[in-house]
């Protein structure tokens, strides 16, 4: 794992670690397609916890469980915070969420409200009938395969299974997996992982960040945020709507989030732009339980 130089040990020696080139650093020596084979590799030369140059960003990288507790547990107010990455910022609305905004109150409140309102046990559990059908439908999906010989991507099919659930979990919706409609969303869905996970140069050298505008990062960034933006309003606009909505017992994410705004019982004020990054979290989270599952069990596409 990565962390940050604390500004408060600027003066602390760095650990050893690989030698960098001017300016790039270290960036020349990494593959994100076998990140964590290199750094185990730099691991098994330079020990447990050495340090990285990531073009102007200096980083410590920890390979050992017990250094990593340490940080993460018994110094965790001290490494809380997170990198401000260009992408991730965009994507989470300037960090109005849990995942990528900055420790503070405000980060602390947000958080009380979403492990008390929106991902609590009872919640989570009133949402088991979603999930229980879903998950039939996918076994539906690999009996039919099986019966007419068909090869059944597992990877694949978790991947869609995940987010089918997060659709209906969230936003109340359940995308096929056929139609124009269908396909535009899961579109949307690739594009917004590879620009969630997208190499900006200005992250790590700020006066080079011209490179990324050649590289059409910035157009496909902002095309893919209108699209996720309009597509959270959209459904927004027709909870709000008296004559369009039809009210059931089944609550969704979206629905409680609209809910605790018009309350109005919290230090800050929930806006639009909370509401939709916490949508955003939600399906980063369930991306990344999936992605766990797959490794876990040797799943590959």
């Amino acid at each position: 794992m990565f962390f940050q130089k604390c500004r408060r040990t600027i003066n602390a020696p760095f650990p050893p670690g690989p030698r960098g080139l001017p300016i790039i650093g270290n960036l020349h020596q990494l593959d994100n397609s076998t990140l964590y084979l290199q750094l185990s590799k730099l691991s098994k030369i330079y020990g447990p916890i050495f340090s990285l140059q990531l073009g102007l960003r200096p980083a410590i990288v920890v390979s050992s469980a017990k250094i990593a507790k340490e940080i993460l547990k018994n110094n965790d107010h001290v490494f809380c915070n997170r990198p401000i990455l260009y992408g991730q910022q965009k994507l989470s609305y300037n960090g109005s969420e849990m995942v990528f905004s900055q420790y503070s109150d405000f980060w602390r409140d947000l958080r009380k409200i979403c492990v008390t309102h929106v991902f609590s046990v009872k919640r989570v559990s009133s949402y088991s009938c979603i999930r229980k059908f879903e998950v039939k439908q996918m076994i539906k999906k690999i009996s039919n395969n099986v019966t007419s010989s068909v090869v059944t991507n597992l990877s694949e099919l978790l991947t869609s299974l995940s987010s089918k659930i997060i659709c209906r979990v969230a936003f109340g919706r359940r995308y096929e997996n056929e139609g124009l409609e269908s396909s535009k969303f899961h579109g949307m869905l690739h594009e917004f992982q590879a620009m969630l996970t997208a190499f900006f140069v200005s992250d790590y050298i700020p006066f080079m960040g011209w490179i990324d505008k050649l590289r059409g990062l910035h157009g496909r960034l902002d095309r893919n945020f209108k699209e996720f933006d309009e597509f959270y309003q959209e459904i927004i606009d027709e909870i709000l709507d008296p004559n369009g909505h039809q009210c059931t017992s089944e609550k969704v994410i979206v629905d409680v989030l609209l809910q605790l705004k018009e309350k109005r019982s919290f230090s800050f004020d929930i806006t639009f732009d909370h509401i939709k990054g916490i949508l955003m979290v939600s399906y980063v989270l369930t991306q990344f339980s999936t992605l766990i599952f797959v490794l876990v069990f040797g799943l590959t596409p």
